[in-house]
């Protein structure tokens, strides 16, 4: 059966891009006749707030888009996070890092990004076991590996190059998301996770994750970022582009519902429809790879 998931952070409102990947995940589970559910990443202390996911659940379900089970949040998992990190320690796969965020961005040789810096260089691998009260990292295994995206195709990746070893455990105490969003998968049996095409580059650092911890391998899909219509990227509190902003205009949910529809392929045109509308129509060979711009009227 498949399972899919739809996981944001309860950092801000869910804009248009937010909406999108929620809508593509639920209709990908429906039209398989699988389940879908929703995780709040909220392990991210201060930044995540309970009234923000209360009111992302409520823009979800005014999609007719609502979990069938309960909403996991990830501040009640910390056990099982921890209990991953020893597994791992056990095996071998971590290692204490003692470098500060300035020494990553002296450090760094490669272009792509690790929460906001450069690929993880392995500058502390060879670091003495000390305590888990400390930064740790992934020990990641040399080479590339492939994998499959539903809507992407074939992709091959080196971790290496894309994140370096992941950090799993930050030194203020939190888990980090490499950890918590495989553990999390993993515990709730996800099949296919649908994502933005942003995340597309640490696929490879979690699967190899995955491995490590005897987690079984979840299909994957990448979608093309919405943005804005000068082309720009939706921030996390785009608010403007939310269900309540929009609304104010005067642009419905049942509005806002079929340009998403329409984005992935589902209509001829944006037009008001419910979320059952567009089951039947969903497939992934016909939904687009590329950017979707928010209509000028809406900006």
């Amino acid at each position: 059966m498949t399972i899919g998931r739809f996981a944001p952070s309860p950092t801000g409102i869910l804009h248009l891009g937010n909406l999108r990947t929620a809508l593509a995940s639920w209709l990908s589970a429906r039209a398989a006749g699988g389940r879908w559910l929703v995780r709040m990443e909220d392990v991210d202390g201060p930044r995540c707030r309970w009234d923000l996911g209360e009111a992302q659940l409520r823009d979800l379900a005014a999609l007719g888009l609502e979990s069938d089970g309960p909403v996991v949040w990830q501040s009640g998992r910390l056990a099982d996070y921890q209990a991953a990190l020893v597994a791992l320690h056990a095996a071998g796969r971590l290692y204490p890092c003692a470098c500060t965020r300035k020494d990553l961005q002296l450090l760094a040789s490669a272009p792509h990004a690790e929460d906001g810096l450069r690929p993880y260089p392995g500058r502390c691998r060879g670091r003495a076991w000390e305590r888990f009260e400390q930064a740790l990292r992934l020990r990641l295994p040399e080479g590339a590996m492939a994998w499959e995206d539903r809507l992407l195709g074939p992709q091959t990746d080196d971790p290496a190059t894309l994140t370096g070893d992941p950090l799993l455990f930050r030194r203020d105490g939190c888990f980090a998301y490499h950890l918590a969003v495989v553990v999390d998968d993993g515990a709730q049996g996800i099949t296919e996770v649908v994502r933005g095409a942003d995340l597309r580059p640490v696929t490879a650092t979690q699967i190899r994750l995955q491995e490590a911890l005897g987690l079984p391998r979840p299909d994957y899909a990448h979608l093309g970022l919405v943005v804005a219509p000068d082309g720009s990227r939706l921030g996390k509190r785009a608010g403007g582009l939310g269900l309540e902003a929009l609304a104010a205009r005067g642009v419905s949910s049942a509005e806002v519902l079929g340009w998403l529809g329409w984005s992935l392929g589902c209509l001829e045109r944006p037009e008001a429809c419910r979320s059952e509308e567009l089951i039947q129509a969903f497939d992934w060979a016909g939904a687009p790879k590329g950017e979707v711009r928010v209509p000028e009227a809406w900006a």
